[in-house]
């Protein structure tokens, strides 16, 4: 016999709602979302683990090759993070308050601060290349073994978040066009609120990149 009776899912405020399927639970949503940030954490952790081994067993060879990169490219992809995940949050919270188009606006500004993070990387791996350090090169080869692992770890892990930027970037588009056919709302913004939180991971990330690969060769 068919069971009719509806089924009820409670919000963040406490707040029954009949569930019409099950990609309004909101509950469900959020912890299947900060489980797939808790596989990210796990992947990037553990290359952050194997930067700290090989840092503690080729110190002076990791300062010597962080000193060649550039703090002031860096310094601009880290500050360009921190402004783009501000206005990232502010679209969320101009759609919860019903302005749509405010929202827009916000998510188009990090979009573009998402690019231009993007364009400054490619203009410094650009820079490495030509000269020659990149990974299996010559020159690279012929240097320190520290030096080596300390660029392969750089190419590797600046490339995978690269790639998330990447992601980041899509997931905006499609943000964008859910909202204008009206399937992200102020009362259903679920979809943008996890955006959101990847975004801000992906900020996190780039926090702890940045001091490991270029910081720790000032004065080096």
């Amino acid at each position: 016999m068919k069971n009719n009776t509806p089924e009820i899912i409670y919000d963040k405020d406490g707040n029954p709602h009949e569930i019409v399927d099950f990609n309004n639970d909101y509950i469900a949503s959020k912890l299947g979302f900060w489980l797939f940030l808790f596989t990210e954490l796990m992947l990037f952790g553990a290359m952050f683990l194997v930067f700290a081994f090989f840092f503690y067993r080729f110190s002076a060879d990791f300062v010597t090759a962080s000193a060649g990169l550039s703090i002031l490219l860096g310094g601009a992809n880290t500050l360009i993070l921190l402004v783009s995940t501000y206005f990232m949050g502010m679209s969320l919270i101009n759609l919860k308050n019903r302005g749509i188009e405010e929202c827009k606006k916000k998510i188009y500004i990090t979009l573009i601060l998402a690019f231009l993070f993007l364009l400054i990387k490619l203009v410094e791996w650009s820079i490495e290349i030509n000269h020659g350090i990149y990974p299996d090169s010559e020159i690279l080869n012929a240097k320190e073994h520290g030096v080596i692992l300390f660029f392969g770890l750089y190419f590797t892990m600046t490339g995978f978040h690269g790639i998330h930027i990447i992601a980041g970037i899509f997931l905006m588009f499609w943000v964008l066009r859910n909202i204008k056919k009206g399937k992200i709302n102020p009362e259903n913004h679920i979809a943008l609120e996890n955006v959101a939180l990847y975004w801000d991971l992906v900020h996190l990330v780039w926090v702890f990149l940045f001091p490991l690969f270029y910081i720790i060769g000032i004065g080096g």
